[in-house]
């Protein structure tokens, strides 16, 4: 029997752990949906070194897994350089399947920053894309954007829950290159002329976030897109009528949704950031051949 289309699950996929950070917040204002995930982390990081086609290439061959392997209902590429890539074609080549991409918070940077100074963390292949070039132009009317193309950080983070380096070493080489370019974005702060409003342009980045704030100050405000990217799911689920039920048939509250995650790259990799980061145990974890 097919299953309902409120009962399937949503696909969630990144080029690797970074994704995990929306799969968070995802969790939290959708917590009676079930959820698949898959980190391509075979083929990361997508931003430093992966062009256009590549990339395209990959979401659309890991959409078209997670709906006839997993009759996912929408999916939601938690991957800032997937989405400029390749969101725009995932939607005209799947049109039936709802797609929510990720995106640098420019608009509400833009909308909150007192200095009118904003300073924007990226990976290469965002900050070269044509997408986030217009979403440049349609903010800069009245602030001023600092944007800094990071590379290596992704992979980085990345690493940090794999073997080869212990955790001290793998946390000194996060911390160099997060001073290494929010130093090359200029001052930080209150006064005129200072960065007062940081933007994490890569969902990896978020896992940095603690590092980065003493980097910046308690003053500057840290923006992701995790939170507007889950509510947007709401939204697009509740137009399309297949949310999940709040409540059971008795109507006693509806049980937590499931999650699954699955890798194309080392499964003790994910399965440390799935417990460092979702207090999900090892078993919810899956390896892919690496294709």
């Amino acid at each position: 029997m097919t299953a309902l289309p409120a009962a399937r699950p949503i696909g969630v996929f990144d080029s690797g752990i970074g994704g995990l950070s929306v799969l968070q917040a995802l969790r939290r204002e959708l917590p009676h949906e079930d959820f698949i995930y898959l980190a391509d982390s075979g083929n990361a990081p997508y931003g430093d070194e992966k062009g256009d086609a590549f990339v395209q290439q990959r979401t659309l061959a890991i959409a078209r897994w997670l709906c006839a392997q997993h009759g996912i209902k929408a999916l939601v590429v938690a991957c800032n350089t997937a989405t400029a890539a390749a969101v725009e074609l995932l939607r005209s080549t799947l049109p039936e399947l709802p797609a929510i991409g990720v995106e640098p918070a420019l608009k509400p940077a833009a909308a909150c920053s007192q200095t009118h100074h904003v300073g924007v963390l990226a990976t290469r292949g965002t900050v070269g894309s044509a997408r986030f070039q217009r979403l440049l132009a349609a903010h800069s009317a009245h602030t001023r954007f600092a944007v800094q193309a990071c590379d290596g950080l992704a992979r980085a983070i990345e690493q940090s829950t794999e073997e080869p380096l212990p955790a001290p070493e793998s946390a000194a080489k996060i911390g160099a290159l997060c001073a290494q370019y929010a130093g090359a974005l200029g001052s930080f702060g209150l006064k005129t002329g200072d960065i007062d409003t940081l933007v994490l342009g890569c969902t990896h980045y978020v896992f940095a976030k603690d590092m980065l704030r003493e980097l910046v100050g308690p003053e500057v405000q840290i923006l992701d897109t995790g939170a507007a990217v889950a509510r947007q799911t709401r939204r697009i689920l509740a137009q399309a009528g297949t949310l999940a039920p709040e409540q059971s048939a008795d109507g006693q509250p509806a049980e937590t949704g499931q999650v699954r995650l699955y890798t194309t790259g080392q499964l003790a990799a994910l399965q440390a950031a799935a417990e460092r980061w979702l207090d999900l145990p090892a078993r919810c974890c899956t390896a892919l051949p690496r294709t």
